[in-house]
């Protein structure tokens, strides 16, 4: 290891300390307990497993059974589910580690089962080409499915789910986790709402920039009002464009969220790269943009690898940078990482439900050797 590594030098996230800058990223992995989406205690060893990492971030969370979109993923409204992400965030803790929890309204990314054959709900009733991973329950298999066109949220139905995003977050706390970090990206609900290819509202959320902002606002507020906001976090994916969410706009719109975002004092700015083939350029101009109006924390997430989590430390860009995949094959990643070991390959038949084959059983460096 270099002694002028910044990615293995200590930091300060939410007013903890956390030992490096490898951060797990959240991962979609649907190996809840059914009925109930309940954390277990296969999920605490899985997560404890990967405490050596600067601090973690759980998979997705749905904040109410509304914001569910995706089968066998966990959810923080219910009692069982409190508990069961206790038994996690204990076995995290006990391991030297730190985790925040992501907190998840999936908005249009939906699918009628999931509601009593209701429509999934969104800004807007706009069709866009988007799918989710559901469980055939007569067959126990999981496939990717088509979402369909969603209906539009009144107002008064948005001022609920920010007070769910309220309640999620004060579950979490409960739960003994350091801080929670609200998904605003990847085309999921306030990712909807910033962009205009999927917020058509005439009302006080649509049409300006600043109305589109509104909700990612209150509910940063919501949240930060339960966890503090020093232990409150975002992630949003500027450069998305994927589910139907190219939007002329959401550059300059994000830019906007930064300014708010550094008012707001918030713990830290988790910002997803684009990370498939062909996929637009997180440019250096934007990096910097972002950086002239978030002076906190920045997280950076994209394929990256120890050479790119380097140079984008060192050039100011970010603070942390999150590793996802390489951290499922690779328990121990903050260790190979440090030391150059070869990392384990990762089996993609295994990512999304299952038992604990793929999951809990890739083994560190020392038992592998």
């Amino acid at each position: 290891m270099s002694d002028t590594s910044r990615l293995f030098s200590p930091f300060s996230v939410a007013g903890q300390p956390v030992s490096n800058r490898i951060v797990m990223a959240p991962m979609t992995r649907a190996r809840s307990a059914q009925p109930g989406d309940v954390p277990t205690a296969m999920n605490a060893r899985y997560y404890a497993q990967r405490a050596s990492a600067g601090f973690i971030v759980t998979e997705a969370t749905q904040i109410s059974p509304q914001g569910k979109g995706y089968s066998f993923t966990p959810g923080i409204h219910s009692a069982d589910q409190v508990a069961g992400w206790h038994t996690v965030t204990d076995a995290v803790h006990a391991a030297g580690g730190r985790i925040f929890l992501q907190l998840w309204h999936v908005g249009r990314m939906s699918h009628p089962d999931f509601h009593e054959g209701a429509l999934p709900v969104a800004p807007s009733a706009v069709p866009f080409d988007g799918q989710i991973w559901k469980v055939d329950p007569a067959t126990g298999v999981g496939a990717m499915v088509d979402c369909p066109t969603p209906r539009a949220l009144t107002e008064a139905e948005i001022r609920g789910i920010v007070a769910d995003f309220g309640r999620a977050a004060r579950n979490a706390m409960a739960a003994g986790f350091d801080g929670v970090e609200i998904h605003g990206a990847n085309g999921y609900l306030i990712d909807q709402f910033l962009r205009t290819s999927s917020n058509t509202r005439t009302d006080a959320y649509g049409g300006s920039r600043e109305n589109r902002l509104r909700f990612l606002k209150e509910v940063v507020d919501a949240v930060a009002l339960e966890a503090g906001a020093a232990r409150t976090a975002i992630r949003l994916a500027p450069f998305l464009t994927a589910r139907g969410m190219a939007c002329p706009d959401i550059l300059p719109t994000i830019l906007d969220a930064a300014s708010f975002l550094q008012q707001r004092g918030i713990g830290y700015l988790h910002l997803v790269e684009a990370d498939w083939d062909d996929a637009p350029a997180f440019t250096e101009d934007f990096r910097q943009a972002v950086r002239a109006r978030f002076a906190g924390p920045i997280v950076v997430a994209g394929k990256y690898d120890r050479t790119r989590a380097e140079w984008v430390l060192s050039k100011g860009y970010a603070d942390l940078v999150a590793f996802g995949r390489p951290f499922v094959a690779n328990p121990d990643l903050p260790r190979r990482l440090a030391e150059n070991l070869p990392l384990a390959p990762l089996d993609g038949n295994t990512l999304f439900g299952g038992d604990d084959r793929g999951y809990g059983d890739y083994p560190a460096w020392q038992v592998a050797a």
